[in-house]
């Protein structure tokens, strides 16, 4: 557990305190001095927040982040309901950096893919967090692939996507020796990462800045405080209560929701539109056998298919020297169903493949069933509806976006609540 972190300017100096259901802070010293772990009494207003963030993933957690650095006289808190933070979509992908290939032109996924790898890959310098700039192959191994592999050639162009060129035969055996195709897009932007090293990363800024941290707090109200004569300035002054399933609370003046797979249900906590809604679907990989991981170097995709919404099943070399390949796409029936079903594919696994992890996208569906393609936010109406912003669908590249993503967040912000 990420430890929160927020000052409190007092007549004795610094203080801290602890709060009921996990909750912690310590003290923030003067500039230029260290951080000292303390204990204290419990300060006043520790659950008021001027702006409060549902959700630790990656995408809350750099939105919290782009908050407090821009708004640093903001009192800001994260809401999380795992004891842990990024645990779920974050901790759970495939770690790529994607270059934003593969994005429609002119959309939110293809400019904040490619804005946010240029600035993932600076913010990973800048922090010492290790990375791999590993490159990527999108291989077509079918004399019909080729034409779409040369579509998405020019798409990728059009998006302003570095270095791409399209090698023939003896080029992809030079990158990739036990790779065959008749032709390939060489795409080396694409990288890979530990993205929840990077979130944590995220929330240890944010705290350093002055920001809350909350976990095990999952949120089961969402409403305005009631009217009523014992209501204290303090009160009214944050008329947002937001009710978790122990019965604590917090209060708050706005509200930005950051809840993956279950943004849908947060929106509807809050009164506002239930659709998009979320649907979870499961991706499964293999693993390579640690002998056979000579056989990749970079990322290999397929040239993806359009009639199927995913990128198809793709070799992913990991930060820790493992190899996936995968993921199947599959729908899960529970939004953090990690558990595979049985799958038996002996004579495979006998000789190059293990079974490996697996991860839940929430993916949105507009009211005729339709995959909701590019990201969404919104707010709603009346009194709670317009202090919240809720952020409704952000599929992958969400991960290789999430500081491009956090800058348009809170741009958003300022502009609804006028901060």
């Amino acid at each position: 557990m990420v430890p929160a972190l927020r000052y409190l300017r007092g007549t004795c100096g610094w203080v801290a305190g602890s709060f009921p259901g996990g909750f912690s802070s310590a003290c923030r010293p003067a500039p230029g001095r260290p951080w000292p772990l303390c204990q204290g009494g419990r300060p006043a207003s520790t659950r008021s927040f001027d702006v409060v963030v549902i959700g630790g993933g990656i995408v809350g957690l750099a939105s919290a982040r782009a908050l407090i650095l821009r708004h640093p006289a903001l009192s800001i808190g994260v809401l999380e309901k795992e004891k842990g933070l990024a645990v779920h979509q974050t901790g759970h992908n495939s770690g790529v950096i994607h270059s934003g290939i593969y994005y429609k032109p002119e959309s939110l996924k293809a400019k904040l893919c490619v804005q946010g790898a240029a600035l993932i890959y600076e913010y990973c310098k800048q922090k010492g967090i290790s990375y791999k700039q590993c490159g990527k192959l999108i291989v077509a191994v079918e004399q019909e692939e080729i034409p779409r592999l040369q579509a998405l050639y020019e798409r990728g162009l059009q998006n302003g996507v570095q270095g791409l060129r399209l090698i023939q035969q003896e080029d992809i055996k030079k990158k990739e020796p036990y790779c065959r195709g008749l032709m390939a897009i060489d795409c080396p932007y694409t990288g890979i990462v530990d993205y929840r090293q990077v979130a944590l990363s995220f929330a240890k800024d944010f705290q350093e800045a002055g920001g809350f941290v909350l976990t095990s707090f999952e949120v089961k109200d969402i409403e305005m405080a009631k009217e009523s004569p014992s209501r204290s300035e303090d009160g009214m002054k944050y008329p947002i209560v937001i009710r978790n399933t122990k019965g604590e609370e917090v209060q708050c003046q706005y509200v930005v929701t950051c809840a993956g797979l279950y943004s849908d249900r947060i929106s509807e906590l809050s009164g506002c539109n239930p659709d998009p809604q979320i649907v979870p679907f499961r991706g499964d990989y293999l693993v390579l056998k640690p002998e056979k991981c000579y056989l990749v170097k970079g990322n290999i995709y397929p040239v993806p298919d359009s009639r199927f919404p995913f990128l198809g099943v793709h070799f992913t070399p990991r930060m820790d020297g493992s190899i996936w390949l995968g993921p199947n796409a599959v729908l899960a029936f529970k939004r953090e169903g990690y558990k595979p079903f049985d799958f038996s594919a002996r004579d495979i696994m006998d000789v190059i493949i293990k079974r490996g992890p697996a991860g839940v996208r929430a993916q949105a569906l507009d009211r005729d069933g339709n995959l909701v393609e590019d990201f969404v936010f919104d707010g709603g109406v009346g009194d709670i509806g317009n202090r919240i912003l809720h952020v409704r669908n952000a599929p992958s590249p969400a991960a290789t976006s999430s500081l491009a993503i956090s800058g348009m967040i809170a741009d958003e912000v300022q502009q609804r609540f006028k901060l």
